[in-house]
C-alpha cells in the first residue's frame, strides 16, 4: 500500500501586527502602544520599538487609535470644486499649516450642492475628525445642526457670515465687487455690464452680482446690465457666449465685470474673434487673480484674493482653537468670530 503524503501550504503572511513588533522588540504590546502614542517610555525602549517598526514595516491602525483615544489625526475640509485653482490653493495653504502639527486632510468635493455637502458632513463626522473646514456660509439647516452639535472646531471659509457657526475666514464678495465697479467708474467707464453664472448654488458669484448692482446704483450709472448664463463652476467656455449675449442686448456697453478670471478670458477671446479691441472697444475685468489673468493677452484687470492665505489662516485658527480647548479654554475658543482676509483690485491691461 502506497503511503500518501499531504503537504499543507504555509499560510500567506499578512501585514505585521503590533504583537509582532512587541515580540521583536522584546516588550509588551502595551509598551508598543504607549511608544507609538508618544507617551512616556525610556529612550532605550523607544529606540527598540522604532527599530522593530522600521524592520517589519509596521503601520499603526489609526482608526483603532482614534477609537481608543477619542481623537483622530485628520481635519475634514469641503470645497465646491477641486478643479478650481483658487480652492486648490486654499487646500494647499491648509495642508501646509496642519501637516506641521501631524494632522492630515480628508477632502470632500461638494460640487456646489448644499445637499451633497450635508451628506459629506454626515459621513466625515462618523470618522471623528479633530475639526472641519467648509466653504461658504450657506448650508442646509441639517448641516448647521450637525456641525453645532459636533463639539469640534468649525471654520467657514471664503465668506464672512453675520452669524458664523463657529469661526469664519474670508472676505465680503459684495464689497470686493463694489470695489471693482468703483475702479471701472474711476477709469471713466459709465456703461458697465456684468456676466456671471445662472446657477443659484454659487453664493459667492451671486454676492458679486449683488455688489455690482449696488455700486452701479450708487455711482448713478443707470440700470444694471447683467447676463446670467451657465452652470457652476464657471469655466473659460462661459465667457464667449455670455459676452455675446450682453453685447446683443446692450451693444453700447463700455466695460464688463466678469464673475471670474476664467469667464473674463473667454470674453476676451470672443472679442478678438469679433475684431473688438480690449480695452479700446470694450474693457473687461475679472475676479480671483487666477494664473490665466497674468498670462492672457491682454493681461486681465482683476480682484486679487489670497486663496492660499485663506487656507493658512484657516489652519492657524483651527490649531489655536484646538490648543485653547486642550488648555481648558473651550468656552472662549467657541466664541463666534470672523477673520478678515484682504483683497485688492489689480490694474492690468484689459481695463
Amino acid at each position: 500500500m502506497t503511503k500518501t503524503t499531504v503537504t499543507t501550504a504555509a499560510p500567506k503572511a499578512g501585514p505585521p501586527r503590533m504583537s509582532d513588533v512587541a515580540r521583536l522588540a522584546g516588550v509588551s504590546k502595551m509598551t508598543v502602544s504607549r511608544v507609538l502614542a508618544g507617551r512616556s517610555a525610556s529612550l532605550a525602549t523607544r529606540e527598540r520599538v522604532q527599530q522593530a517598526v522600521d524592520q517589519l514595516g509596521y503601520v499603526a491602525d489609526a482608526a483603532a487609535g482614534a477609537l481608543s483615544s477619542g481623537r483622530s489625526e485628520f481635519v475634514a475640509v469641503l470645497v465646491p470644486s477641486l478643479s478650481s485653482s483658487n480652492f486648490s490653493d486654499t487646500v494647499g495653504g491648509l495642508t501646509a499649516v496642519l501637516e506641521r502639527e501631524g494632522l492630515q486632510l480628508l477632502i470632500g468635493d461638494t460640487d456646489y450642492s448644499l445637499e451633497r455637502e450635508e451628506r459629506l458632513v454626515r459621513q466625515m463626522l462618523r470618522h471623528q475628525p479633530r475639526a472641519i473646514a467648509l466653504t461658504g456660509a450657506q448650508h442646509t439647516d441639517a448641516t448647521r445642526a450637525l456641525l453645532q452639535r459636533s463639539g469640534i472646531p468649525v471654520v467657514e471659509m471664503w465668506d464672512l457670515p453675520s452669524e458664523p457657526i463657529d469661526t469664519a475666514v474670508g472676505f465680503s464678495n459684495v464689497k470686493a465687487a463694489r470695489e471693482m465697479v468703483r475702479y471701472l467708474a474711476g477709469r471713466g467707464y459709465r456703461r458697465i455690464g456684468f456676466i456671471g453664472g445662472a446657477s443659484t448654488l454659487d453664493r459667492r458669484g451671486l454676492d458679486r452680482l449683488k455688489g455690482y448692482q449696488m455700486e452701479v446704483k450708487a455711482q448713478g450709472l443707470g440700470e444694471p446690465r447683467a447676463i446670467r448664463l451657465g452652470d457652476s463652476p464657471i469655466t473659460m467656455s462661459h465667457g464667449g457666449p455670455a459676452i455675446a449675449a450682453l453685447l446683443a442686448q446692450w451693444p453700447d456697453t463700455e466695460a464688463v465685470m466678469c464673475v471670474s478670471d476664467m469667464s473674463a478670458f473667454g470674453a476676451i477671446m470672443e472679442c478678438q474673434r469679433r475684431g473688438l479691441k480690449v480695452p479700446g472697444d470694450l474693457a473687461i475685468a475679472g475676479f480671483g487673480n487666477f494664473e490665466v489673468a497674468s498670462c492672457c493677452h491682454p493681461t486681465i484687470t482683476t480682484v486679487s484674493v489670497d486663496a492660499y492665505g485663506i487656507g493658512e489662516r484657516t489652519g492657524e485658527t483651527l490649531l489655536a482653537t484646538l490648543a485653547a480647548r486642550e488648555q481648558g479654554d473651550g468656552a472662549d475658543a467657541r466664541a463666534p468670530r470672523n477673520v478678515r482676509i484682504d483683497y485688492t483690485v489689480v490694474s492690468r491691461e484689459s481695463a
